[in-house]
């Protein structure tokens, strides 16, 4: 079982909705970050379709994971679901139209005896706590984030533009469709979640030892930002202030960076001045 230390879920931008989510049953935990592209209309929620996909994905995983053994399974039954709800509302143009269908990175945790497993689709992140105080972290985050900033610094440097405006330009709008266009054409499965329950054949699995006392910390990368993009502390430090005083200091420091030090994205170059924040804190 997992005890609750603390969990906070901060949208990146008050006027729009918030497409992250984490939770917890019994010996399960996860954060799921999902997006979609932008303009797309939505048909399951009245802002944005990830938003609809996450706390689906959230209220399914709460219901069936009790009763679960594999998170890949477990996984793959929750987009099959997804899948059938959406296909019942959306359009059939839009049925299996990879470049409209909302998206979602995640980490589901599981403890198994003195074994954490882990499931990863995308950038979210596991930092795990032994008692001893060695942390182990889990999850593709710190490769791909280095890649995106790359990417978004390319990006606003050729458009002039800055974090707060770059998702409206069109260099990065033809970047992103040419990108999901990319991999519609590929006929192999984004490693995300989606609608595609195939894309769980590519989810990477990792284990860590889990004895009594073990803290994990699921973050979205709006959350990990502060350790893998913004460089304001190692993992061991963000677990320490999280345990100390709580994960609310460590999403105000976040937007300080965001909203103070570097607005222009020039310091930390990325695609929103402020990404959705999201993580849960827990021990076993």
């Amino acid at each position: 079982m997992f005890t609750v230390l603390d969990r906070i879920s901060w949208p990146g931008h008050p006027a729009k909705p918030n497409e992250d989510v984490c939770g917890v049953s019994g010996d399960w935990a996860w954060v799921i970050d999902t997006s979609i592209f932008p303009g797309t209309k939505p048909v399951m929620h009245a802002k944005s379709d990830a938003t609809w996909l996450a706390r689906f994905a959230d209220e399914r995983l709460s219901n069936l994971a009790p009763q679960a053994h594999d998170g890949a399974a477990l996984l793959r039954h929750v987009m099959e679901e997804a899948r059938t709800a959406y296909r019942a509302v959306a359009p059939a143009e839009r049925h299996d139209d990879f470049v409209t269908w909302p998206l979602g990175a995640m980490t589901l945790v599981r403890r198994r005896g003195d074994l954490l497993d882990a499931w990863t689709f995308g950038d979210t992140t596991a930092y795990v706590r032994r008692p001893d105080g060695t942390v182990v972290t889990l999850g593709d985050a710190p490769g791909l984030r280095d890649a995106e900033s790359s990417m978004a610094a390319e990006l606003m440097r050729q458009a002039g533009s800055r974090p707060t405006a770059i998702l409206d330009e069109p260099i990065f709008l033809s970047w992103l469709a040419e990108r999901r266009e990319r991999q519609r054409k590929s006929g192999i499965p984004a490693a995300l979640l989606s609608f595609n329950p195939d894309a769980v054949d590519r989810l990477r699995h990792e284990t860590a030892p889990c004895q009594d006392g073990t803290v994990i910390l699921l973050a979205s990368d709006g959350f990990s930002a502060l350790v893998d993009l913004y460089r304001a502390m190692d993992a061991e430090a963000a677990l320490d202030s999280a345990l100390t005083s709580g994960l609310e200091p460590l999403v105000k420091l976040a937007r300080e960076i965001e909203t103070e030090r570097d607005p222009a994205g020039q310091l930390y170059p990325r695609f929103k001045a402020s990404d959705d924040a999201t993580a849960i804190l827990l021990r076993a």
